[in-house]
């Protein structure tokens, strides 16, 4: 199974497990110590946290959920991120930032923008039934590219990545949209894909969420220090806990 809460998954503690299969729990153990390990989840605890930025006076009624989805091996290359508010469907990006050379063909991604628009239209629209039409949700196509299954749903805020977009350059889109407001029921989204393996957003040599590798005690000792003060500090850190355990 994969393990998740409401909006959150431990994807930041992937490296708990076998890399072969990330994210795969076949034991209880196994989702004991993902959740156990991640940070991302800590954001679903609190109701204030989970509605941040979301356009809304009464907070919605809420309870935190552990929610186990059937393991399936996924083509990162062909997953993709969607955008909507104001019930219009403003961007599309691509959901995993690594270069992929077919997606920079212009037939590729135009036919990626009208099989997202279809879905939408067909299958994601008319089965929304919130009176909040601000959400995003992830899709991953077919091989063909021509269909695609819903991964996840998101809210239309901060919390939830832009990925090759941001909040402010899809603010734009949106503000064009409403200008010409019937082009935009039957406009096909914009797309955004790595165009290059120089792109900035492709040329990590680090490893995803290293950071959420260490203790936080590392990273609140290490904040503003040479590795050599680091050291020292660190030191003295270790020699003082294993003094105060002396009986």
């Amino acid at each position: 199974v994969f393990p998740k809460l409401n909006f959150s998954s431990p994807k930041d503690a992937s490296w708990v497990l076998p890399a072969s299969s990330p994210l795969k729990c076949t034991t209880p153990a196994d989702v004991y110590i993902l959740l156990k390990s991640s940070d991302f989840i800590t954001h679903d605890f609190s109701i204030e946290s989970v509605f941040d930025g979301c356009r809304s006076d009464v907070l919605p009624v809420y309870e935190l959920e552990l929610v186990l989805r059937k393991w399936y091996p996924v083509d990162h290359s062909r997953e993709v991120r969607c955008f909507v508010r104001s019930d219009i469907l403003l961007a599309v990006t691509q959901r995993d930032t690594n270069f992929y050379d077919f997606m920079i063909d212009i037939a590729i991604q135009k036919t990626i923008r009208t099989t997202v628009f279809k879905l939408w239209e067909e299958v994601v629209r008319p089965n929304w039934a919130f009176p909040q039409k601000d959400y995003v949700f992830d899709l991953l196509l077919t091989r063909d590219l021509s269909g695609g299954h819903v991964i996840d749903f998101g809210p239309y805020a901060p919390c939830t990545d832009p990925l090759l977009f941001t909040y402010e350059e899809l603010h734009e889109v949106l503000s064009k949209a409403i200008q010409d407001a019937s082009a935009s029921q039957t406009s096909l989204p914009a797309l955004r894909v790595i165009e290059s393996p120089l792109h900035p957003a492709a040329t990590h040599s680090m490893p995803a969420y290293q950071h959420n590798r260490v203790p936080i005690e590392a990273l609140t000792l290490s904040n503003g220090r040479n590795i050599v003060e680091f050291g020292e500090i660190w030191r003295e850190e270790v020699r003082r806990a294993m003094h105060e355990d002396d009986p």
